[in-house]
């Protein structure tokens, strides 16, 4: 009569899956909200950032229109809860009067102006451009517009 022989009763051995399981299970409820948590540092930390952009964006956005004559045009952008949005460039100075008497006639001199011409304009008080005018070397003006939203 054969003897039976008996195994041991040990530990059971884990699945070698059971491992594979486990370990994405900690990375999906661990490492996702802190990957979540890290995007959102990454991108909070870029607002408000001025960003190079078109120009006619900038124009359209402040309610005129680049001139026909404009030359070294450079515009920036930043948006969080306004927007803020800068325009600069060069003009012929003959044309500068007529430019802004086509584009913002409701425009307003500045009431403080430290370069040779400034102008603020009101838009249902929602928008507000401001722009400042630089006579350089007797044929050229410097424009920088400003608008921003509130």
């Amino acid at each position: 009569m054969g003897e039976k022989t008996a195994k041991k009763a040990g530990p059971v051995k884990p699945r070698a899956w059971t491992w594979v399981w486990v370990s994405a299970a900690v990375t999906v409820f661990c490492g996702g909200p802190v990957a979540v948590l890290a995007w959102g540092a990454m991108a909070w930390s870029e607002i408000g950032e001025s960003q190079q952009v078109d120009c006619s964006e900038v124009m359209t956005f402040a309610r005129g229109s680049l001139p026909m004559s404009a030359e070294d045009a450079h515009c920036t952008a930043a948006h969080w809860q306004d927007t803020l949005a800068d325009a600069e460039f060069r003009m012929p100075r003959s044309e500068v009067g007529g430019w802004l008497d086509a584009t913002y006639p409701a425009g307003r001199p500045s009431l403080s102006c430290e370069q040779d011409r400034c102008l603020d304009v009101s838009f249902d008080e929602m928008l507000y451009v401001t722009l400042r005018i630089t006579y350089e070397d007797g044929d050229t003006a410097l424009v920088r517009v400003r608008a921003f939203d509130t």
